[in-house]
């Protein structure tokens, strides 16, 4: 007796796609609209963010004031738009600089004799066992506050990750059978390590970045909320989600703009990340 089978309706299949495309979009233009603020935030403010004005402090959003004033009568909008550039530059930063030195520690260490090799990896096996904003709050503790400190603690706290991944990389690369032939025809194997190998490598680590700006951007902040990084009047996401808590009541727009821009941004980062890590591992998104 046969079975017979049922076609689909069609366009069923097609949903996720459009919802992943849309989704992609929606994400995209965000970051966008973030990295026109962070390159060329005059074209987008309305006001200079650090002018105070205490006649105007605390007012609601309004057509004057689209995000409201804070407690010094500053712009929350224009501070926000100003906010973008040290945010996004220090989350940016934190991961190239976690990308270049863990691909390079990572691919060295995949290579480097077996006593050299344990020692890093049990190193970053202890880093990986804390949570990054816990060990980049540890770093500040050592080295102070700062901006650069804290873009060096989101820098050392991201790093085990890109090590630990451009070595188990490394390794499966160097064992395929192109870069083996290559080995064969008598290739140095450092030619076959640059050519053959860091290239996937580097690819590899990319993707991962890609979702790890986001969580720099978050880290970032986090340090900036505490005090640590960043100090008044800067205008910077975190730093201007620690000055507005205490009016969550009186005026709830002082934090809720900055926290809503630090939360679309790495919304948006994630979601393109996570899409371009499925495209490049074949899977679905």
């Amino acid at each position: 007796m046969s079975v017979a089978t049922r076609t689909p309706p069609r366009g069923r299949g097609t949903a996720p796609a459009v919802a992943r495309r849309t989704a992609l979009g929606i994400a995209g233009a965000a970051l966008a609209v973030v990295a026109l603020a962070a390159v060329a935030p005059g074209l987008l403010a309305t006001h200079d963010p650090l002018l105070t004005d205490v006649r105007q402090a605390l007012q609601p959003p309004s057509a004057a004031h689209w995000f409201g004033t804070d407690q010094s009568g500053r712009d929350v909008y224009s501070r926000v738009v100003f906010g973008a550039g040290r945010s996004v530059g220090i989350g940016l930063l934190a991961t190239g600089l976690a990308l270049v030195v863990g691909v390079a520690v990572g691919s060295l260490t995949a290579v480097a004799p077996r006593a050299i090799d344990a020692v890093v990896m049990r190193v970053v096996d202890v880093l990986l066992a804390f949570p990054e904003f816990l060990l980049a709050l540890l770093v500040v503790a050592v080295l102070g506050p700062g901006p650069a400190n804290v873009a060096v603690a989101v820098t050392l706290a991201a790093l085990p990750v890109y090590v630990r991944l451009a070595r188990a990389r490394t390794r499966t690369l160097a064992d395929t059978e192109y870069a083996e032939a290559a080995r064969i025809v008598g290739v140095p194997r450092f030619v076959v390590h640059v050519t053959h190998v860091l290239p996937g490598v580097v690819a590899s680590a990319s993707v991962l970045a890609t979702i790890g700006i986001g969580t720099s951007i978050l880290a970032a902040a986090g340090l900036s909320f505490l005090g640590l990084g960043p100090t008044e009047p800067t205008p910077e996401w975190g730093l201007m989600l620690s000055s507005g808590r205490n009016l969550l009541v009186q005026a709830p727009w002082v934090a809720v703009f900055p926290g809503l821009a630090i939360t679309v941004t790495v919304v948006a980062v994630s979601v393109v990340g996570r899409m371009l890590r499925a495209r490049t591992e074949g899977g679905a998104a």
